[in-house]
């Protein structure tokens, strides 16, 4: 008993120094609050939590990813003959089964370098502009990250948002083709 005490009071420490470091921060309705829980996150091996600070369209661009790769590879194990089915099954399988698109984030953010560009390059804030709905924080190192402010109030990040919705658009139109070639497949043409 004594035992699952201190855990529970372990836990509820740990979670109010989290608070207290959060709340030290300005909120993520600012730009700079944005940017700080990026690198903060970051700092904590949390590359994950970085999709939460994402502008909406990378963030949709993300779902929409998985679910075409989910919808493709639903159609490629039920009418693709072998060895197509499973070389194809084994390209989207990773993305495919994404809990959700923060996954889908880490995924891709691991494959092209995101991740580690972003631990590279974020250092304190030198200057930030504001104009509207979008932001720049320019960094102690040069490094310029746009922002553009969300439907919620959140601030986020603009890097990232071409190449997902390109990605998005890809598996859009890579689903196009499954979806005519496993008409053939199942029509036996």
């Amino acid at each position: 008993m004594l035992v699952a005490s201190g855990s529970v009071v372990l836990a509820a420490v740990g979670l109010g120094a989290l608070g207290y470091h959060l709340l030290q921060f300005p909120p993520d309705t600012q730009p700079e609050g944005a940017y700080l829980r990026i690198t903060y996150h970051l700092s904590r091996g949390e590359a994950r939590s970085v999709f939460y600070y994402l502008e909406d369209a990378a963030q949709h661009a993300a779902f929409t990813i998985r679910d075409f790769r989910t919808k493709a590879s639903d159609l490629i194990a039920a009418h693709f003959p072998e060895p197509e089915r499973s070389k194809l099954l084994d390209r989207y399988r990773e993305v495919a089964t994404a809990p959700d698109g923060a996954d889908v984030f880490l995924i891709l953010g691991r494959e092209r370098g995101w991740i580690e560009r972003l631990r590279k390059d974020l250092s304190g804030i030198a200057s930030l502009q504001i104009e509207g709905e979008r932001a720049t924080i320019v960094t102690a190192r040069d490094t310029r990250y746009s922002f553009r402010r969300r439907q919620n109030g959140i601030w986020g990040l603009t890097m990232f948002t071409t190449e997902l919705i390109v990605e998005a658009d890809r598996a859009a139109r890579d689903f196009d083709v499954i979806l005519r070639a496993s008409e053939d497949y199942a029509s036996g043409g």
